[in-house]
């Protein structure tokens, strides 16, 4: 549950200010304090400046809090329209979490300078309030409570605001999904939770459970599902379709709920955390949710592939031959390369239903986090157009991505003596792009662009977020569908 936001055009009083305990103001880019005359207690920020022998302008990388007289926390940031947006949500973000550590239950956002400006940074703090006011699921005797109220000083808009929510509640349901502990996100449940959203949503809803893909001839994802104790994987399909649709795409993502990397056993410390190998499916899911909150006008079918990669008796092994779902025959060369393996026959599924355009998320590979660590994910794309289409929508979104190639001469490294393809190389160089050149075999002619989430996670936040699990590819997937719909 997200804060409910109380909206005034006007600007904040002293008087409004007095009331507020937890106060975010955010002002305009200036040189001199000077430019700054109407906003309240300005004459302690130009206090705490001078104490610490700092400038007006440098609120524009660094926000200061100060404490009022009155007993407010106030902490001051400066937002530059002519910076990236990117840049603009970490300003706010890091100016919001000195005011967040104190689990306020209402916060006060006041914007100050000229009226577009005004509009740009109130939409940017008011979305950062909301992912990072609401509390992730945490199994503690006493969680810290959630942002319950914020109230935005000098500017309203309903309509730019819901769009907002709808984007901040779709982030939020990603990182929730993704945080919750292994015992307790479990295919079976995942499913479970996933049923009941498309019931309350209306959208249609369908499973293929392992016995039905394994009569389809899915072996792939049957493969890796096959080393659960519980037969509880399923390739999920949800469809939400607007009436004046007229562009259908495809969500997929990849929906490990854990990972111990089969017979090809993790260590240790590469198991913790793999319970959070779903990210993938839950950007899909969230993305289809703000789609659908927002009306956008298109066909979006969601493909989330929900299983284990378990160690077990039944569980597949290196040398076997599996084939997937198109006739393709694998060759296994790594247990552990078990995202792939899902992601085909899912992929394969979303490609037979003949959509304009495939996007896919995943936490695929460790070579894709070695190219660019956790501040940036690597895409792939079909078609130059669509590169493009996702760099204007990481610009627009503030989750960056950087585009990577895949040339045909790299499937040289995937030939097999006996099948169609190798799933991966024992060597592992250059396996992100390896990885994409496999799944590219699963989707036939169908435009198609592969995002690996190397930014899943990132230690101290990133952009908007300041949580280490961001949600990254929510917002990005809301900005890139309003691209490619025009």
């Amino acid at each position: 549950m997200l804060a409910r936001l109380e909206q005034s055009a006007a600007p904040l009083s002293a008087h409004d200010l007095k009331r507020a305990r937890h106060a975010l103001m955010v002002l305009p880019k200036v040189e001199s304090l000077d430019a700054l005359s109407g906003v309240p207690a300005v004459d302690v920020l130009s206090a705490a400046l001078s104490r610490r022998a700092k400038k007006v302008a440098e609120l524009v990388q660094t926000p200061l809090a100060t404490d009022l007289a009155h007993g407010t926390l106030a902490s001051w940031v400066m937002v530059d329209p002519s910076r990236s947006v990117f840049e603009r949500q970490t300003i706010l973000r890091k100016g919001l979490q000195a005011l967040l550590a104190e689990n306020p239950g209402e916060l006060a956002i006041a914007v100050f300078g000229p009226a577009g400006a005004r509009r740009g940074a109130a939409e940017l703090a008011v979305y950062s309030a909301w992912v990072n006011g609401a509390r992730l699921p945490e199994r503690k005797k006493k969680p810290a409570g959630a942002l319950r109220a914020i109230r935005m000083h000098g500017h309203a808009s309903a309509n730019a605001f819901a769009e907002r929510r709808a984007a901040a509640e779709a982030n939020v349901l990603a990182r929730e999904l993704t945080v919750l502990p292994p015992n307790e996100l479990t295919p079976g449940s995942y499913r479970k939770r996933v049923r009941e959203l498309a019931r309350q949503r209306g959208w249609r809803h369908e499973e293929y459970d392992v016995g039905r893909l394994r009569k389809m001839g899915a072996g792939a994802f049957v493969a890796v599902a096959q080393g659960s104790a519980e037969a509880d994987a399923a390739i999920v399909h949800l469809t939400y379709r607007h009436p004046r649709a007229k562009k259908s795409l495809a969500l997929v993502g990849k929906g490990i709920c854990f990972d111990t990397g089969g017979h090809n056993l993790k260590t240790a410390r590469s198991m913790q955390g793999m319970y959070k190998d779903m990210n993938g499916s839950a950007v899909a899911l969230g993305i289809l949710t703000a789609a659908a909150a927002m009306k956008l006008p298109v066909r979006l079918d969601c493909w989330m592939a929900i299983a284990r990669n378990d160690i077990g008796p039944r569980a597949y092994l290196q040398s076997e031959v599996i084939t997937a779902l198109n006739g393709t025959t694998i060759e296994i060369v790594h247990t552990d390369a078990e995202g792939r393996m899902v992601l085909a026959d899912a992929l394969a599924l979303a490609a037979r239903a003949k959509p304009d355009l495939i996007v896919d998320f995943a936490t695929l590979t460790g070579s894709m986090h070695v190219a660019l660590g956790e501040r940036f994910s690597g895409v792939f794309a079909t078609s130059e157009a669509l590169a493009r289409a996702a760099l204007t929508a990481a610009a627009a979104s503030g989750e960056r991505v950087c585009v990577f190639p895949q040339d045909e001469d790299y499937d040289e490294e995937l030939e097999s003596a006996i099948a169609d393809v190798k799933q991966c190389t024992m060597e592992g160089g250059g396996d992100h792009i390896l990885a994409t050149r496999f799944l590219r075999r699963f989707v036939g002619d169908t435009p198609w662009l592969h995002m690996d989430l190397s930014a899943a996670k990132c230690k101290g936040g990133l952009g908007a977020v300041a949580t280490e699990i961001n949600g990254f590819g929510v917002a990005w997937g809301i900005e890139f569908l309003k691209t490619v719909l025009g």
